[in-house]
């Protein structure tokens, strides 16, 4: 079953398979899948990330087409201006306004748009088309002592991937940290067991919301000894499904199986 999004020309669309799966992809005004969007999305099919990325997408190509750009014509300096048009702080002529009337990007969004052009455009250099872009955006930078005091035991390589249209990143020492006093005032307003859970295990197992949510009985192993072999204590097993019923996925993906109805790690 698919379902259509319009945005604009080009649309986004919801693909979704008979075992649960979803998969997004961008289609044009009659109903075809625009190629090039395609092949790049299908490299991110099976996560959240696709979906991300195809809203995303859809809207830089609205964009070319607007401004009557073929993706072998685009520049880094458009680039450049498309990130100031969508709220990036950028200092050069950004002619007409885009997306009038809409919120610009915050700043985890516009980190998402520059990795996803970066990649897109990656892609197409990779496939032969643009490659004097691709070339201008594939660099790489010096490690900082910020990114060896986040890495485990500074145990960093000696250069990382470098985005010349990520805005400039905002580094916090915790940053999945709460504030203080905030998981007590939390647990204070619940008002049922289940919301009770959900505060105390976000806050004690670091897990991500997508993780917790697509938790199944079968990967709660909460006795001492468990049939799994894998861990004495009392623990659980976070297993990527993409098709859970309420939608929720967990991004890591670690190998699983299940063994007389009790889930255990490969």
């Amino acid at each position: 079953m698919a379902r259509h999004v319009v945005v604009g020309d080009l649309r986004v669309q919801q693909i979704e398979y008979k075992d649960g799966r979803r998969s997004w992809t961008i289609v044009r005004p009659e109903g075809t899948e625009h190629r090039e969007a395609d092949r790049f999305l299908c490299q991110h099919e099976g996560s959240g990330t696709q979906r991300t990325y195809a809203y995303l997408l859809v809207d830089h190509l609205r964009w070319l087409q607007r401004e009557c750009l073929a993706l072998d014509e685009v520049t880094l300096r458009d680039l450049e201006r498309y990130m100031g048009l969508v709220g990036a702080e950028v200092r050069m002529p950004l002619g007409e306004v885009w997306r009038a009337g809409k919120r610009p990007y915050g700043p985890a969004a516009l980190s998402a748009a520059a990795a996803c052009l970066k990649g897109f455009y990656l892609h197409q250099a990779s496939l032969g088309v643009n490659a004097a872009l691709g070339a201008k955006l594939d660099q790489s930078r010096m490690t900082s002592g910020v990114d060896r005091r986040r890495s485990f035991l500074g145990h960093v390589s000696s250069a990382l991937p470098a985005n010349p249209l990520a805005p400039p990143a905002r580094y916090r020492r915790h940053p999945r940290m709460l504030p203080e006093g905030a998981r007590e005032t939390l647990l204070a307003a619940v008002n049922s067991a289940r919301d009770r859970l959900v505060v105390t295990w976000l806050g004690d197992g670091g897990l991500r919301v997508g993780e917790l949510c697509g938790l199944h009985l079968t990967d709660l192993h909460l006795r001492d000894g468990a049939g799994c072999g894998q861990c004495r204590s009392p623990h659980l097993h976070v297993c990527h499904r993409p098709g859970n019923p309420n939608r929720a996925q967990a991004k890591t993906k670690h190998p699983w199986r299940v063994e007389h109805g009790m889930v255990a790690s490969r």
